[in-house]
């Protein structure tokens, strides 16, 4: 039976449950206070999909760049969210086969 990675929050401190609360105002208006991520040994294991930071919205066409943890998280894990941020629509939204997302400049769906 193999163990759950270890995860912590973007900038390496432990996760708590208010984590997901979400931003009322300001630039980073409806995201998460902070995003869970793979533990940076996590990472460092090697991935098996690119390192990609920005990815566009199907629905409204504009194009979110996230920090580069996440960025490795996805390359290390591509189905470790279940969803993402849209800095055009300022919501969450389903990633995955079926979801709104492709990488910037591909047609390959965030999340596969």
């Amino acid at each position: 039976m193999s163990e759950e990675p270890r995860t912590t929050l973007t900038d390496g401190r432990q996760v708590y449950p208010e984590h997901r609360n979400k931003i009322a105002d300001g630039p980073r208006k409806g995201q998460q206070q902070d995003y869970v991520v793979l533990a940076e040994e996590e990472r460092a294991k090697g991935f098996i999909r690119p390192v990609r930071r920005s990815y566009k919205h199907l629905k409204c066409g504009v194009v979110t760049t996230m920090g580069m943890t996440l960025a490795e998280t996805y390359a290390r894990d591509p189905y470790f969210y279940s969803g993402t941020f849209c800095c055009g629509c300022g919501a969450h939204f389903p990633v995955g086969d079926d979801g709104e997302f492709v990488w910037d400049g591909t047609d390959e769906r965030v999340g596969t």
